[in-house]
């Protein structure tokens, strides 16, 4: 069994990694600043007890030397987590994810230490927009939306050759990265910082792009988490959930758990070392689909605003092609789509749910970040 760091396994994703890790045999020690944003400085109660905790910040090299010590394995899943916030927080971005990258790093070239692998989790978002078809032209990839302007005739992209509509394809991992939001630039740094000193100094890496996550654990309180959990906190108070554009971009959505599964295999796969993948569904989905599915499944009949507004640094499709690691890592989703949102509402019902969208949607008012359709 290994001797396992999870950073940030306090938040949504990290904490059912800790309690996988466990139910496995490994000893787990967690390190995690309690973002009071998420946790409001507090350790949340389904943090597994029979992990080691830590609570300290990524930004501090003397923290993370200490958690490195005695360590086989780390699962680097700490990040501070939202596109637009970042927009206008840029330096809470940047330090809480290129710096802290930087400083685990940093301790693992200048300690000494016995990490055998490094698994980071990137994002999706360092793509930008997703992979686009033209009937005529084929597969291309189109400039990105930068303002309500150029959408006066149609919210989806043009095909840069012939101007025709294009169709979303799926994303492969060798699609060009064009990061539209500063979360996704600093998450591209992430991926690149760690697999570059992975190579370098002979420590095994895995990046895994994660696309939208869902399910239990997911702030309700947090307006800049997961579009999901969002609508859940907003029907929950009997508001109506905001779609921006008109409710028919995509996203792929993946249940927490697939998640864990794919980090499980990264570990315990050597076909993973220095390499990157894409863990999702492939199967895309319409905001307003999702808007929908979480009222009907409340048993409410609250319908979706479509304010027929562009956010800017929004991309409009993206699904994931997960040939690679279905193939190197011989990945199977486990949870459907209606079964893992049934879990998430049978969760959220007996969980606080504070509806903020109102305030956060001010501050990418009064940040100049929210444009009318021309």
């Amino acid at each position: 069994m290994s001797r396992v760091l999870v950073t940030g396994g306090a938040g949504f994703i990290g904490s059912f990694l800790v309690d996988r890790l466990v139910e496995k045999g490994h000893a787990v020690r967690i390190l995690d600043n309690l973002e009071p944003q998420l946790h409001f400085g507090k350790v949340p109660s389904y943090l597994n007890k029979n992990a080691e905790f830590i609570k300290g910040d990524v930004t501090s090299y003397d923290v993370l030397k200490d958690a490195v010590k005695d360590i086989d394995v780390i699962f680097h899943e700490a990040a501070a987590v939202g596109i637009g916030q970042s927009m206008y927080q840029i330096q809470k971005y940047v330090a809480a994810n290129t710096l802290g990258t930087a400083v685990l790093l940093n301790a693992l070239v200048n300690e000494d230490h016995d990490v055998k692998k490094l698994v980071t989790a990137s994002s999706f978002s360092v793509y930008g927009e997703g992979s686009y078809k033209c009937e005529k032209c084929g597969l291309v990839e189109p400039e990105l939306r930068n303002n309500a302007a150029v959408l006066k005739d149609s919210w989806e992209l043009k095909c840069p050759v012939c101007n025709s509509i294009l169709m979303p394809a799926p994303t492969n991992e060798e699609k060009n990265q064009d990061a539209t939001s500063i979360y996704a630039l600093t998450k591209r740094d992430q991926e690149d910082m760690c697999m570059m000193i992975g190579k370098v100094y002979g420590i095994p890496t895995v990046a895994l792009r994660y696309f939208n996550v869902y399910g239990p654990r997911q702030s309700l309180n947090n307006p800049y988490t997961g579009v999901a959990a969002i609508f859940m906190s907003r029907i929950k108070n009997n508001n109506q959930p905001i779609l921006y554009e008109d409710g028919l971009q995509t996203r792929d959505f993946i249940s927490v758990h697939d998640i864990v599964d794919s980090n499980m295999l990264a570990m315990d796969k050597n076909a993973a070392n220095y390499e990157i993948f894409n863990v999702g569904t492939g199967n895309p989905m319409t905001i307003k689909h999702i808007a929908e599915t979480v009222s009907q499944l409340y048993g409410k009949d609250t319908k979706p605003n479509i304010t027929c507004k562009f956010r800017k640094g929004d991309i409009r499709h993206c699904f994931a092609d997960i040939t690679k690691i279905r193939k190197k890592l011989g990945f199977k989703l486990k949870i459907n789509f209606e079964d893992g949102m049934k879990e998430f509402i049978e969760w959220s019902k007996n969980q606080e749910a504070v509806d903020n969208f109102n305030e956060a949607t001010k501050c990418l008012k009064k940040h100049d970040l929210i444009e009318n359709k021309l």
